[in-house]
């Protein structure tokens, strides 16, 4: 294998970049779908299943890009033909969201903007490996830390902002999406396709070390056949470790997802007293979404500045109790959210949800990749995936099922309810085997 060559902070710079704005259209999703479904008219039992596309498309379509990709190669080189296409079609999805004249059109561009967004964003964490000599591949993963949390912050508060700095209407008539998500999201088109497009151009990859052994791999992997093998496989040899890990990983994103999907109905009918079928209610449900978009930053913004202290923290205690850590933190800020009727102590619950997220996207895979075969590395965090994915399509099909039957259950007590599972996935970790208490 040959030696790859050290990058200047510039050239890692530039191959990140297109993080940015993958992140920055993801961030918008994550904070106006609630609101954006509840303005065209969706029910708070329907949010879960109008929301199946998030994780429907990352069970799907990450691990499959993920192989693909390994074994391609062309004039635009391995990863970059992957991190163009998902950009055009994930940027026609975002102009066309704010759009939607109706709930099902709403529900489908989803699916089509989280398809490609899992296009773009899987051979990104390929692509610093691909590029850079090992000593300076934490480097490289920190640059795209850096971005993941610039995009999520500028874009969730973009339709705040809007209404709150340059006067545009952050408030529509019912059946109608506001003037400020709008502009938010034809912003995020722009921005995501324009980083990518950086990336794409500023970056050249290297080719295989052997091209004609990279052509045989490539006529002997089977295609998608061949992933299907190598996954089922995969799935009866993985470490004890991951398994215990899996239990965590579950529970975790069962929190994540809760409060993705209903933080936003929570505090439009607990905090800005948004009632059904009331003349004020899409108003004030459009209010709520803007403030959710504040707090999501916030939480992001907290992620962001926790990461630097993290890596020090990392240094002198196990990723183990680091972790157990932060989830009860996270727990406990969506716990907190039952006790505030003001708006503006909801960012001191995002602070403990912003810990939690910094930790969740960094110390399962520091105990993962010490359990796993170098070989296979890349193959297992893939798989790994799939825990991350299923709590949420378990969420997204059976939750609303609940609501639908139980209406006296509303969207606070799912908040909690993820606060809860938080905490259950800290207790869960006690009994991870992490390789740093082995040795």
């Amino acid at each position: 294998m040959k030696t790859k060559p050290r990058l200047s902070f510039f050239s890692i710079w530039n191959m990140s970049f297109g993080f940015f704005g993958i992140q920055f259209g993801f961030g918008l999703q994550m904070a106006n779908m609630s609101s954006i479904y509840q303005m065209l008219g969706a029910e708070e039992s329907e949010l879960p299943l109008l929301w199946l596309a998030a994780p429907m498309t990352g069970l799907i379509v990450q691990p499959i890009i993920g192989y693909l990709s390994d074994r391609t190669w062309c004039g635009l080189g391995r990863r970059r033909p992957y991190f163009l296409g998902g950009a055009l079609l994930a940027s026609v999805a975002v102009v066309l969201m704010p759009n939607s004249s109706a709930l099902w059109m709403a529900a489908g561009l989803l699916w089509l903007l989280d398809g490609s967004v899992n296009v773009s964003m899987e051979p990104f964490r390929a692509f610093v490996a691909d590029m850079l000599p090992e000593e300076q591949r934490k480097q490289g993963f920190a640059v795209q830390s850096l971005f993941i949390g610039l995009g999520a912050v500028l874009a969730s508060a973009m339709p705040y902002l809007l209404t709150e700095k340059f006067g545009v209407a952050g408030t529509a008539p019912e059946g109608q999406i506001p003037a400020a998500v709008h502009y938010s999201f034809y912003t995020g088109a722009v921005v995501f396709l324009a980083a990518v497009l950086w990336t794409v151009f500023t970056t050249k990859e290297y080719p295989p070390d052997d091209l004609e052994a990279f052509r045989r791999m490539k006529a002997e992997g089977g295609g998608v056949g061949g992933f299907f093998r190598e996954f089922f496989h995969g799935l009866k040899t993985m470490p004890a470790t991951m398994r215990q890990l899996a239990w965590v990983q579950f529970f975790t994103w069962v929190g994540l997802f809760c409060m993705w999907i209903y933080f936003s109905p929570a505090i439009a009918k607990h905090v800005f007293g948004a009632v059904k079928d009331t003349p004020a209610y899409s108003d004030l449900v459009a209010q709520a979404g803007q403030w959710t978009g504040v707090c999501f930053s916030v939480y992001n913004a907290v992620c962001f500045v926790f990461s630097f202290l993290l890596l020090a923290l990392s240094r002198k205690f196990p990723a183990k109790g680091i972790h157990i850590a932060c989830l009860v933190l996270g727990g406990l800020g969506l716990i907190s959210v039952a006790a505030i009727s003001q708006k503006d102590l909801l960012l001191v619950s995002m602070v403990g949800v912003g810990i939690a997220w910094a930790s969740i996207l960094s110390m399962p895979y520091a105990m993962l990749a010490n359990c796993l075969p170098a070989d296979k590395m890349g193959f297992y965090m893939g798989v790994f995936n799939f825990f991350i994915v299923l709590p949420q399509i378990t969420i997204a099909l059976g939750l609303g099922e609940i609501l639908a039957h139980f209406p006296a259950i509303d969207s606070l007590y799912v908040v909690i309810f993820g606060g809860a599972s938080m905490i259950l996935a800290a207790v869960l970790t006690f009994r991870v085997e992490s390789a740093e208490h082995r040795g």
